[in-house]
């Protein structure tokens, strides 16, 4: 698995699921229950991971959807 984009908005890791499952591109969200730790602020970002073969198409989609600024280099 590789890092497709990390932040601390949650409608950005919202839309950005549903586009990649929209293409079925599976993607699994990591750091969702960070919360717990760090008392619900939204202070540490979650991070969307792609498997290695779909990296590619994935960055473009999101790019072609207005996303491209929170992708990981």
């Amino acid at each position: 698995m590789r890092e497709l984009l990390r932040t601390n908005d949650p409608t950005v890791i919202a839309f950005s699921t549903a586009l990649l499952r929209a293409e079925d591109i599976d993607c699994f969200v990591l750091d969702v229950h960070m919360s717990v730790l760090e008392g619900s602020i939204g202070l540490l970002p979650r991070r969307v991971m792609v498997a290695e073969p779909d990296l590619f198409r994935a960055r473009a989609i999101l790019r072609d959807n207005d996303v491209g600024e929170y992708l990981s280099e």
